[in-house]
């Protein structure tokens, strides 16, 4: 079985998180494959850069994993770290994504495609009100 790996990152800004909407209509956290060379923390601030414009700065202290099979004879992991936006402006990445904007904690859930995801979500809300 192949393996593939991503990072990316749950970025939070007063209260908000960045979501991109995916042209092929999935709605998820930035993120993307790792370039030969980048460890997961480079691969995770510029995949955000890249899909949505915005510039952040990572804890490695909150690392994420899920993984799952986005084809026959593959298996993915993909790797999330906790962000804080520094600046930028929000701008999608038009090959790949029709949509980056920051919602609400509350509003997460109900917006994020893919299960597995949003239980990430909950446990980083649960991790971040220690």
């Amino acid at each position: 079985m192949k393996q593939e790996k991503s990072c990316g990152a749950i970025v939070i800004d007063n209260e908000k998180v960045l979501v991109v909407k995916h042209n092929a209509g999935h709605v998820s956290f930035p993120k993307g494959h790792m370039e030969k060379g980048e460890t997961e923390k480079e691969t995770a601030i510029r995949e955000v850069k890249e899909e949505t414009g915005i510039d952040i700065e990572v804890d490695t202290n909150y690392r994420y994993t899920i993984s799952y099979s986005p084809k026959e004879g593959v298996m993915k992991d993909v790797v999330f770290f906790l962000g804080k936006a520094t600046g930028g402006e929000l701008k999608p990445q038009e090959k790949e994504v029709s949509k980056v904007e920051f919602i609400p904690f509350n509003e997460v859930e109900s917006s994020i495609t893919h299960d597995d995801v949003k239980e990430l979500f909950r446990q980083v809300l649960k991790d971040i009100k220690k």
